[in-house]
């Protein structure tokens, strides 16, 4: 029990919880892209893929529920590494080699608060309803005669609006950006490679980033300019 709340309360503990919950909210990043892409083809495959979801029942807020936990620890871990790492910052760093660490941990950490303004907004919007409600009324019935709840209508009707399209791109950029930082971090910190692989690392998380990025404005951005409907 004492040798586990050590490991919690050090630093390197906090930086394994802070890899593993960003692998957990990475992977889901990215099943949740793959499966919103559906949209290129048609409002059957996408609202088809919606309802294979919902019919998880139970699963799905398991998996919800496991998501949250992920994603508040993450942010709760971060608040708690930075104010470790102000009060143990000693005065005497040498000016040129602190720079680059202290502008990288700054934007990684703001980042993620927006991020965290970015998740509620998106479930507000898409989930619950919440700010567009006109955008959630709208039925689909499937070739199999399943009358559902018409996700693709909800998708086009909020991407048609240029601040909410505009919105989620800039958003998605802000993501990317800590993807880009955060991935190499957390592959460095749980060792899966010698440090001089760390470069490589460093660019094999650039790619996904801006894989993500892509594929994630792809969507508002081809709705917004009519080439989606």
């Amino acid at each position: 029990m004492t040798s586990s709340l050590h490991f919690f309360r050090s630093s390197i503990g906090k930086k394994i919880i802070m890899a593993i919950t960003g692998f957990i909210w990475f992977g889901f990043v990215i099943m949740h892209m793959l499966g919103n892409l559906q949209i290129y083809q048609g409002p059957e495959k996408l609202n088809a893929y919606a309802k294979f979801l919902k019919d998880l029942g139970p699963l799905l807020w398991v998996a919800r529920g496991g998501l949250f936990v992920a994603f508040f620890g993450h942010v709760a871990v971060a608040i708690l590494l930075k104010r470790q790492n102000a009060s143990a910052r000693p005065v005497s760093y040498s000016k040129e080699s602190t720079i680059q660490a202290s502008k990288a941990s700054t934007t990684m950490f703001y980042s993620g608060l927006l991020l965290l303004t970015f998740l509620i907004y998106h479930l507000l919007h898409f989930t619950l309803g919440v700010t567009n409600p006109d955008h959630s009324s709208h039925e689909y019935l499937l070739k199999n005669g399943d009358s559902v709840h018409d996700v693709y209508a909800m998708v086009i009707l909020g991407f048609q609006q240029p601040s909410i399209a505009i919105a989620y791109i800039v958003f998605m950029f802000f993501l990317a950006l800590h993807f880009s930082h955060a991935l190499g971090s957390m592959l460095q910190t749980i060792g899966i490679a010698a440090p001089k692989h760390h470069p490589t690392l460093q660019k094999i998380a650039t790619t996904l980033a801006i894989i993500v990025f892509i594929g994630n404005t792809s969507m508002p951005l081809s709705i917004l300019l009519g080439l989606v409907k």
